[in-house]
């Protein structure tokens, strides 16, 4: 739901209560990018025609490197712009940001056609392919961070090494925990809340430091979008307060930031399809193909749950982070967890970390549970005792690992198409090649004078 209208927007922009309009879009990495733009000029042009971006947005790495390999954008081709479009049903306040507003863009080509590998419109095809099937997808996204009394300044001077987590100890579900840092939650959630989400709660969690705030589930895509607002929101009222968080999948050698992912199908007037009272988990043959899906499909999509090197040092067997592609009834060993009754019932993907992109992630998602669907795939038997030791599929441990299946897979080509596959197979060897040639603090540790 938007939390401002346009009309809304016109007379604050007139009245100069609102006097900046943020237009951003999501990159490959999951980050907010875009430009501000002054309130009357955006009502005067912007709103009618978008604005235009160079479409190296789509074809950097995340130090914002310009590297080779993309066909869509290179200094071959120019690198020309593209426009991203406003989508006004987005158009939102920003509460921590003074006179701000919001309006997330889809991203399409000066002709008008889609830019394919845009994580928005990849998202929004597969939305449409399952609406096509009869479908709407029901999305929650469960973000953590760990948060730091350092600046984003002081922990860049230092190195990241040597910070001081916000909490001593393990906080898991610890009110007193919270309280310590009570102040910055509840700005936090004030602050998203102002800006159109429905916030449910905040608790701690394992690692030093670590909180989690929760939001209410909606349709796919709006869902999305507010994980990708609040993660920006987020940081930057962190840094506004004189902390640091983050949302990176393992930021230290003890429990990593998760961001399970949340997902039911219903009919299109919201019929429940995934249920059945009779079934001894609730699930109707349509829920148990989804399921199937998922299974059949979650290593070639891995690359879409756990986006760069360092997701994949968060699969450690006793971790919470799964290791073994079972399904259970509320079973946190599995990477499928099966929880909630009647229209509750959902699907929980515990694969992905906290720097996933959400937009590939649930299209990921949605394009494995209606293959499932459509194939009409055999569930296996559900899973009951500790996943991690048993002799199950594993999530792929290493990016290689996951690249290899993702460029070989056969259904991702014909499902998500070539364009699609080989844009992200080029961001996942990007990325194998900088960790390459990088020399890494735990090298120096174990070679400087021992070598």
């Amino acid at each position: 739901m938007s939390s401002l209208s346009v009309e809304t927007l016109k007379k604050e922009i007139k009245e100069g209560k609102i006097d900046t309009v943020i237009v951003a879009m999501t990159d490959m990495q999951g980050r907010l990018v875009g430009k501000r733009i002054h309130g009357e000029h955006f009502l005067n042009d912007t709103l009618a025609h978008g604005t235009e971006g160079c479409n190296y947005l789509l074809a950097v790495d995340m130090e914002m490197n310009t590297v080779g390999g993309y066909e869509m954008s290179s200094w071959e081709r120019g690198y020309s712009d593209f426009v991203m479009e406003p989508d006004m049903s987005t158009l939102r306040r920003v509460p921590w940001q003074e006179g701000a507003a919001m309006v997330l863009a889809d991203v399409k080509w000066l002709d008008g056609k889609d830019v394919v590998a845009s994580p928005r419109q990849i998202l929004r095809k597969q939305v449409k392919a399952l609406e096509d099937a009869g479908m709407k997808p029901y999305v929650g996204t469960e973000l953590e961070f760990v948060l730091f009394n350092n600046t984003y300044e002081d922990a860049w001077k230092k190195h990241y090494i040597g910070l001081t987590p916000s909490n001593q100890y393990n906080v898991d579900y610890s009110l007193m925990g919270g309280a310590r840092v009570e102040p910055l939650l509840r700005a936090i959630r004030l602050g998203m809340a102002g800006a159109g989400m429905m916030v449910e709660s905040v608790k701690g969690e394992c690692n030093f430091g670590q909180h989690e705030i929760a939001f209410r589930y909606s349709d796919a895509l709006s869902n999305c979008d507010n994980h990708v607002i609040y993660k920006n929101g987020a940081k930057e009222i962190a840094a506004q307060s004189g902390y640091a968080l983050t949302f990176m999948a393992k930021p230290n050698e003890k429990e990593g930031n998760s961001s399970h992912i949340h997902c039911s199908f219903r009919g299109l007037n919201d019929e429940l399809v995934m249920t059945d009272k009779k079934d001894p988990e609730g699930l109707s043959d349509v829920g148990r193909y989804f399921i199937a899906g998922q299974i059949a499909h979650l290593r070639e999509l891995s690359l879409m749950f756990a986006p760069n090197i360092n997701s994949y040092k968060r699969y450690v067997p006793g971790s919470f982070a799964p290791t073994a592609i079972r399904w259970g009834r509320d079973n946190r060993t599995c990477a499928l967890r099966l929880v909630g009754h009647g229209q509750g019932l959902r699907l929980e993907n515990r694969v992905p970390g906290g720097d996933v992109n959400p937009y590939l992630a649930v299209a990921g998602i949605i394009a494995a549970g209606l293959d499932g669907i459509k194939k009409k795939m055999t569930l296996e038997p559900i899973f009951e005792g500790n996943a991690y030791a048993s002799d199950s599929s594993r999530v792929p441990s290493t990016m290689l690992e996951a690249q290899k299946l993702w460029s070989e897979s056969a259904w991702v080509k014909e499902t998500f198409g070539a364009e699609v596959q080989d844009h992200y197979t080029n961001y996942a060897e990007v990325e194998l090649a900088a960790y390459g040639k990088a020399v890494t603090n735990w090298e120096l540790f174990r070679n400087f004078e021992r070598s």
